[in-house]
């Protein structure tokens, strides 16, 4: 089937153009093509997979793609099941694919969704793969989901992988072994050999993936003909643009640090937001791994310019602000943040709960339009709230009392719903709004809010920051 979508600009009866714009048109255009489904749903097989490739053929894509040039990515680290049950790839598969054509990029750097051997990316013979398994997904063996990751190999084209447990490494092997291909293993970068600096990205875990790119981006170079660049040995020296690239990376939504500056000038630098979209149980402790230590050291520089003389040091209070997916399990993210954090010392204050702006069936500017009055829908925010009560309760014991009288008090509102340890929000604006009220009321408070969760959640927030500068 040929989907063929007409954008027209509306001319009112004065010739003039009408309120809808084309840019509005298109992304409507475009938001219509977004399967509603998501990954709660089941998918039954069929042909679609081999339908992709007549819809490469529709599009041009055929030769292009032939001739790009592709590192290709496979992995999981327990998100979701690995299926051959794939739904029909999305539009913006294609539309991924047009673009790097159309901008003859040096080299496209593409992901897998959540399968591997019949997942949408998969459609040619890729220059260089790699393939990494974290742990088992609820509803897999390890070795499903390696046979599934292990997909994407081709006979002929260099294949890596990061140290894996025995029954996952043992399918790759065998699926190396069967396209006569030799599997390598990338070691873990040691940091002495960053002259000093710092991997750009936070987390232990991040010298994994150091050591793995590393080896991609060498292999990738050789191979396309720069012979000037010096072998790399991982265990004595890099070279000057490697240590660069690695100290100089940064992941928009992932360990990073936002300070709010709405506030009132005698408040900047009050309202923190840190940003992780980590939406797993293992994400979520490397998650609140990083922000306990980043809090923390935060709290060892205001106590050290205290020291000097400088009096303005203020009482840090951590909050969360936090939405995820209903596809989620809560009683498996909550317990890994909680006690993650609690045992370097840092406990919340307070939970805020909110529905995301953005709609992942929209496109454009209006799929970050906060619904209002009737249309809001937080009945999941209501579940994560008395799940996070529950969780609460049971670490604390019966006796045990938590202050929360430091952040404040809010007004009587039908759009706040309000627990011991938590609030439920009918929108983010709102939930900032509060945030900002508090550090503007209380001037000897400074708040560090952990936004995590959900990506959607983490790009919302950067919106609404972001329109304030």
């Amino acid at each position: 089937m040929r989907t063929e979508i007409y954008l027209s600009i509306g001319i009112d009866g004065e010739g003039e153009p009408s309120s809808v714009s084309a840019y509005d048109e298109a992304m409507d255009a475009l938001s219509s093509l977004i399967t509603k489904k998501n990954r709660s749903h089941k998918y039954v097989a069929d042909d679609r997979f081999e339908r992709m490739f007549d819809y490469l053929k529709i599009l041009d894509l055929e030769e292009p793609i032939s001739q790009m040039k592709i590192i290709h990515v496979a992995g999981t680290k327990g998100k979701a099941k690995c299926s051959d049950d794939m739904p029909m790839p999305t539009l913006f598969h294609f539309l991924a694919f047009k673009i790097f054509s159309t901008e003859q990029v040096d080299v496209a750097i593409i992901e897998v969704g959540l399968g591997g051997k019949i997942d949408a990316t998969n459609v040619k013979s890729l220059d260089l793969y790699l393939c990494r398994i974290y742990i088992i997904a609820e509803g897999n063996t390890l070795e499903e989901i390696a046979g599934q990751k292990a997909g994407i190999f081709k006979k002929g084209v260099p294949e890596y992988t990061v140290s894996q447990p025995p029954e996952a490494m043992q399918v790759l092997k065998e699926k190396a072994s069967q396209l006569d291909v030799c599997l390598q293993v990338a070691n873990e970068l040691d940091g002495n050999l960053l002259n000093g600096l710092h991997l750009g990205l936070a987390g232990e875990h991040q010298y994994v993936n150091a050591g793995l790119a590393i080896m991609l981006s060498y292999t990738w170079l050789q191979g396309t003909g720069h012979f000037d660049v010096k072998p790399v040995d991982l265990t004595s020296c890099l070279p000057e643009p490697f240590i660069k690239g690695l100290t100089t990376a940064s992941l928009q939504g992932r360990a990073q640090i936002v300070a709010d500056r709405a506030c009132d000038i005698q408040s900047q630098g009050d309202l923190v937001f840190y940003l992780d979209g980590a939406h797993t149980p293992e994400s979520m402790e490397v998650c609140a791994n990083w922000f306990s230590l980043t809090v923390k050291e935060d709290h060892g520089q205001e106590r050290c310019s205290s020291s000097t003389g400088d009096n303005s040091r203020k009482d840090s209070t951590q909050i969360l602000l936090f939405n995820c997916m209903s596809v989620r399990d809560p009683q498996l993210l909550f317990p890994r943040l909680l006690d993650t954090c609690a045992g370097q010392g840092i406990n919340f204050k307070k939970a805020l709960f909110v529905p995301n702006m953005s709609l992942y069936t929209k496109v454009g500017s209006s799929s970050s339009s906060p619904p209002t009055g009737s249309e809001v829908d937080y009945s999941w925010q209501l579940t994560l709230q008395t799940v996070w009560e529950d969780t609460i309760r049971n670490k604390r014991g019966p006796e045990e009392v938590y202050s929360v009288s430091s952040v404040g008090e809010y007004d009587d509102d039908t759009s706040v719903i309000s627990c011991e340890n938590s609030m439920v929000f009918s929108s983010l604006p709102l939930a900032i709004k509060w945030l900002r009220d508090t550090v503007n009321r209380n001037k000897s408070v400074r708040l560090q809010v952990l936004v995590t969760g959900s990506l959607h959640l983490v790009g919302d927030v950067k919106k609404l920051v972001k329109k304030q500068f």
